[in-house]
């Protein structure tokens, strides 16, 4: 397994605490009760097949959330108004997230002055920075060029240089691997981290590639049907899951031929590609009675049809199982 990287130093108090946050789109809860903290400097990353609500969670930490949502719980501090200074977003597509009518460096230099309200000569002097940090070639030259001349790569550099120009406390990348190739998606969530540390940022690593995870990630919290299933040290839940979702998620991995010694292998030797997790999540407003996961569990028994499972401490990590206690290995189950 490739290893986490080490756990930044803890800060004396988190930078930002999510408590029963509750999420309502169109009448019907597609976050239920997900409570999670975020530290300085650290990348947390939030995990999930789509629809789980990972990125309604996230977006709920900027405001972005859409205008049919409601929400309740807590969120301390309330970062929305503070988008661009405090907190950043990565966004998906980064062609969609640039005007295709202004030069790239402008784009910046704007965002630079609506935060820090410098002039128009050191905003843009900041947004060459930016853009040269991140590896944009011959950057005050090609900041006077328009997004559709950029290259997938660039844009996809530029708006991480958007994101990080303002130097925020929190950066939130939203499914920023989505459709790119192993090379490609390696290089954005490394350009991500190194930004990362070079601003002193945490990063919300918002996903379903638990590879990423494997490699980038210092904590970790899973999602299943809107709720927080397994919760922890990253390093500690990819080697010992003990939320069978958690190891459904980790058993459709590819990893090397042979027997498994210690959690799922995914560098070294010949790699197979394991069956996907069987069946599909439950839409909000139609969840079954007891575990949304039951129907699709090998683990469960008559009280995980029946009664939806607290969350609670188990091995270091909170995990909402009826069964965690019990079962110390449940990937072997789906292995």
């Amino acid at each position: 397994m490739h290893p986490s990287p080490p756990l930044p130093r803890p800060a004396s108090e988190p930078l930002l605490c999510v408590r029963d946050l509750r999420i309502s789109v169109g009448g019907r809860e597609a976050v239920r009760g997900v409570s999670f903290e975020i530290r300085a400097r650290e990348v947390f990353a939030l995990v999930g097949e789509s629809g789980a609500g990972k990125s309604l969670t996230a977006r709920t930490l900027l405001g972005m959330l859409p205008r049919q949502a409601t929400t309740t719980g807590t969120v301390h501090p309330d970062l929305s108004g503070a988008r661009g200074r405090r907190i950043a977003l990565v966004p998906q597509d980064a062609l969609s997230a640039l005007s295709p009518v202004h030069p790239v460096g402008d784009q910046l230099a704007a965002a630079v002055r609506s935060v820090r309200g410098v002039s128009r000569r050191e905003a843009r002097a900041l947004a060459v920075a930016a853009l040269d940090r991140v590896g944009i070639p011959d950057a005050a030259r090609t900041a006077r060029a328009y997004p559709h001349e950029y290259s997938g790569g660039m844009r996809q550099r530029a708006v991480i240089a958007m994101a990080v120009v303002n130097e925020p406390e929190i950066l939130v990348a939203d499914e920023p691997t989505t459709a790119l190739d192993a090379d490609r998606r390696e290089s954005v969530l490394k350009l991500l981290t190194e930004q990362r540390e070079a601003v002193g940022a945490a990063l919300v690593l918002v996903t379903h590639d638990m590879d990423a995870v494997l490699r980038h990630a210092h904590r970790m919290l899973v999602m299943y049907a809107g709720r927080a299933v397994e919760t922890g040290p990253a390093r500690e839940i990819l080697a010992h899951p003990r939320a069978p979702y958690t190891a459904g998620l980790l058993a459709a991995l590819p990893r090397p031929e042979g027997p498994r010694t210690e959690g799922p292998r995914v560098a070294g030797g010949r790699r197979r590609r394991l069956p996907a997790l069987p069946g599909t999540p439950p839409p909000p407003g139609a969840l079954p009675p007891g575990c949304a996961f039951a129907p699709r569990c090998p683990l469960a028994t008559e009280v995980c049809r029946r009664e939806e499972p607290a969350e609670h401490e188990v091995a270091g990590r909170l995990v909402a199982c009826h069964r965690a206690t019990e079962v110390t290995d449940p990937l072997r189950e789906f292995a």
